[in-house]
């Protein structure tokens, strides 16, 4: 196998509006919306240390301070956790400053994620790297992100990660014409068609918000015309790697199959709450007692 650059950076867009969850995300970034006790960004950040990710930036906008408050320390509080003896919860709380250097460059105008991806051109630099969209949490246990980074090494292109969906659901997504490679457990993407009909999709196999890309992708962003919704669409640029020839070219895909939810989503967010406490030992079985009588 080619050595190649190791991926160590993580990018995650977080600039968006959150208008579907309006008015809670009026004066709170959407990010911010808590799975049980822990903002929906930490679940984000935490894949990106498990997977090996070093070094991480978010992409954030105006009224996106919450972010970084989140992530950084704050004596007072940790000191009056200190004085009630209350060494869980300072755990718990020093843990969200511990998880590794976060950077931030704002966004400006929201021009697409393209666009947002572009914004983190001068921090990457010539190396690949992965892009984690806020909006979707994958199980814990899951390791999709660094099978996709394994596979990034491999071929020296782009990876995306995809999912089955209903085909009637294909018009919410971007969607992947895709070619089985023999032996392997990844595929090949021949082309991307953003937000298709479900009557004209290639495939119902829906890209999700995992990327590991190649750096040749910011030269094509630099130069991808605004696309569907006046936006510059990260499915545009990688639509042109697919079909281009020599360095950074290639585009492949991961198909995954486990749990995976999108917390932009008003139900799917409520799914993830819901599913994440059932689970936890304080009090899952109390609540799964209860949803048993209230379904009833």
């Amino acid at each position: 196998m080619t050595k190649r650059k190791a991926v160590t950076k993580a990018v995650i867009p977080a600039a968006g509006l959150g208008t579907r969850f309006l008015p809670a995300t009026k004066a709170m970034p959407k990010e911010m919306l808590p799975v049980v006790d822990r903002p929906a960004i930490q679940y984000v950040v935490e894949e990106a240390v498990r997977s090996g990710l070093t070094d991480l930036l978010m992409i954030t906008g105006r009224n996106k301070r919450a972010l970084e408050d989140h992530f950084d320390r704050e004596p007072g509080l940790e000191r009056a956790l200190q004085l009630k003896g209350d060494t869980a919860r300072l755990a718990e709380v020093e843990y969200a400053s511990q998880l590794g250097p976060i950077h931030y460059v704002r966004q400006g105008e929201a021009k697409g994620l393209g666009h947002a991806v572009l914004c983190a051109k001068r921090h990457v630099g010539d190396e690949p790297f992965a892009v984690l969209l806020g909006d979707d949490l994958i199980d814990e246990a899951d390791t999709l992100l660094a099978t996709m980074m394994e596979v990034q090494q491999e071929t020296g292109g782009s990876v995306i990660a995809l999912m089955e969906v209903e085909p009637a659901a294909i018009s919410a997504y971007g969607c992947g014409d895709i070619t089985a490679i023999e032996g392997k457990d990844f595929v090949r993407v021949n082309s991307l068609v953003e937000k298709p009909a479900a009557s004209v999709a290639p495939s119902n196999l829906a890209v999700i918000g995992r990327y590991v890309l190649h750096p040749a992708v910011f030269g094509v962003l630099e130069n991808t015309a605004p696309g569907r919704g006046n936006e510059i669409q990260l499915t545009d640029a990688l639509q042109t790697l697919a079909g281009g020839e020599g360095e950074g070219s290639g585009v492949y895909g991961v198909v995954f199959k486990g749990r995976r939810y999108d917390t932009g989503d008003r139900l799917s967010y409520l799914k993830a709450v819901i599913t994440l406490a059932s689970e936890r030992v304080e009090f899952g079985e109390d609540l799964k007692t209860w949803l048993k009588g209230f379904v009833n």
